[in-house]
């Protein structure tokens, strides 16, 4: 049995800046991993296992097509600490772990199970480009940061697809995505509020949500105190 570890990822800043024919947005985003992280203990057999959940979806799951893509058969038990829906790439983080243990480094292959599984599989700090396959690795800088999540995920797509009807806004706090987020799931801004009466901060939302952060260490209800931490394959 092996034993892999894969860290969260946090969108500090997201621009979009256009819509490829298929559909697909350009990115141009500064990204870090956490110190937040699943567990996944890989063993011979087959299927995926959340601890407290039970057997998942075999044919509908990042873990599998991770293994079906590096033509790899394994029973996967995940120990999940990052939310799902948060915005913080959990499943993503779940695949690029597996293919780290594959020995798995194309961005541009990893980039067909999701946007943000190229940056997973890099980890540390980088700027990401394209639709998320064009990663650019940044100096790590050590920082601390207070997570507030919401008892409710955000769809990705949903957001997007939101972006594109209000006509492409420009975030006016370093992520396009932000206003398209709200107007999706309205109840975002109570938990914005609450942050920043918290903190005396500006909160910014984590990707497409639903989790808002700031700088610094403030603990509380709801909130994860976390650390950027040097490039994810060094934690593997």
């Amino acid at each position: 049995m092996t034993t892999v570890t894969a860290p969260a990822k946090l969108t500090l800043s997201l621009s979009i800046t256009g819509v490829r024919a298929d559909g697909y947005h350009l990115i141009d985003a500064e990204m870090v991993s956490l110190d937040l992280a699943d567990t996944l203990k890989i063993e011979s057999g087959r299927g995926v296992v959340v601890e407290g959940t039970g057997e998942v979806d075999p044919d509908d799951n990042l873990i599998t097509r991770a293994l079906a893509l590096v033509g790899r058969t394994a029973r996967v038990t995940v120990a999940k600490r990052i939310p799902p829906g948060a915005g913080l790439g959990g499943g993503s983080a779940d695949a690029a772990a597996i293919l780290r243990w594959a020995g798995y480094a194309d961005t541009q292959g990893a980039a067909q199970l999701g946007a943000d599984v190229p940056f997973c599989l890099v980890g540390g700090r980088a700027r990401v480009q394209g639709i998320g396959e064009l990663i650019e690795p940044l100096e790590h800088i050590p920082r601390t940061l207070t997570l507030l999540i919401p008892p409710f995920g955000c769809s990705t797509p949903a957001v997007y697809r939101r972006w594109d009807e209000m006509g492409g806004p420009k975030g006016s706090n370093g992520n396009d995505l932000e206003p398209a987020a709200l107007e999706v799931e309205p109840r975002l801004d109570q938990y914005r509020r609450a942050l920043e009466q918290a903190t005396g901060q500006t909160a910014r939302l984590a990707g497409s949500g639903s989790s808002w952060f700031v700088e610094g260490a403030y603990p509380g209800d709801d909130r994860i105190v976390v650390g950027t931490t040097p490039a994810s394959f060094q934690r593997a």
